[in-house]
């Protein structure tokens, strides 16, 4: 879709009915016959617009697919998604958002794609990401804090996940999985990746990049029986806008608070009514250890309390969880 098509669409979501073609051709510089080709270009890609002699056009279906002019209708947000870059097809939208936030791009700005062809997860593993069908998005954050504050994002992030998924579908049971997963049945939904650019007393920026199954009606064979969608779980079809545009309402507010204080305190007892791993046998493998045990919580600075068989309590700040299967 073109800027001037993008801009059209925008202005029939704001009007909720219908606006005629002088009042659009007079407001974008145009002919009236260019408004009539931008509207079949807006139909041609999904968008469903009616005309009507005497009154013009109205819009009156929407794709659900992330562009602006579908998630800026239900911000409540004051700065997170209001410049948003929208990508049929990129490598990955943490490259293309590190790519921007090293330039002049302000804090909020989201980069979202229809498709990834090099989506990555953490410990460098792909993320399969079909076009037309999922959520993949990247988020800007321009932190004033410490830098060994800085993973204590990715818990913040799952919170606001979480609740953004809670009010779309209050059926949902999902939980986090200490530290970036989101999961439905106890298979994964959703994943976050965080990337920092700092110094050991600054923080330059954070890339927040998640990726979350939405639609997506079939797995590959060996996903199968750890991983998920909306879809799969539910029947139903989402608007992966309305799913954006959650997630930054929620997520604007946490980490406005979050940055006024000094850790995880405020947040510390939702994480842990929705973790999955809360009182629970767990394994969390290191690069050159793992650590066993029974989770009985989560640290003010995120990291996950492991208490041992002889009754010690490990505090972990990264590694890979997993459940173990012989308790």
């Amino acid at each position: 879709m073109n800027l001037l098509s993008s801009q059209i669409l925008s202005r029939l979501t704001s009007a909720g009915d219908f606006l005629s073609g002088e009042e659009l051709s007079s407001a974008f510089g145009i002919t009236r016959s260019a408004v009539w080709k931008h509207i079949r270009m807006l139909r041609s890609e999904g968008y469903l617009v009616d005309a009507v002699t005497g009154r013009g056009y109205r819009l009156t279906g929407l794709t659900g697919r992330a562009v602006a002019a579908e998630v800026e209708p239900l911000l409540t947000s004051r700065r997170f998604g209001r410049n948003l870059v929208y990508l049929g097809v990129t490598d990955s939208t943490n490259l293309q958002a590190k790519a921007l936030a090293a330039g002049d791009s302000p804090e909020g700005t989201v980069v979202v794609a229809d498709t990834q062809t090099g989506g990555r997860g953490r410990m460098g593993r792909t993320w399969v990401s079909p076009p037309g069908e999922n959520l993949y998005f990247s988020l800007i954050l321009r932190p004033r804090v410490p830098s060994v504050r800085v993973p204590q994002l990715t818990l913040l992030v799952a919170a606001a996940i979480h609740r953004a998924l809670s009010a779309i579908s209050g059926d949902l049971q999902a939980k986090i999985k200490w530290p970036n997963d989101i999961l439905l049945n106890e298979k994964k939904l959703c994943g976050v990746l965080c990337e920092m650019q700092s110094e050991p007393d600054c923080t330059h920026f954070v890339v927040v990049g998640i990726g979350i199954n939405v639609n997506q009606s079939e797995l590959p064979a060996e996903l199968l029986e750890i991983a998920t969608s909306l879809f799969l779980e539910t029947g139903q079809l989402f608007s992966r806008a309305e799913i954006l545009a959650a997630f930054l309402n929620h997520f604007e507010p946490l980490y406005d608070t979050w940055m006024s204080e000094e850790d995880l305190t405020f947040i510390l007892p939702y994480l842990e009514e929705h973790a999955l791993l809360q009182s629970r046998m767990v394994s969390i493998e290191q690069f050159n250890r793992t650590i066993s045990g029974r989770v009985s919580g989560i640290a003010r600075g995120g990291e996950l309390m492991i208490e041992s068989a002889d009754g010690r309590t490990a505090m972990v700040s990264s590694g890979e969880a997993h459940l173990r299967k012989d308790i």
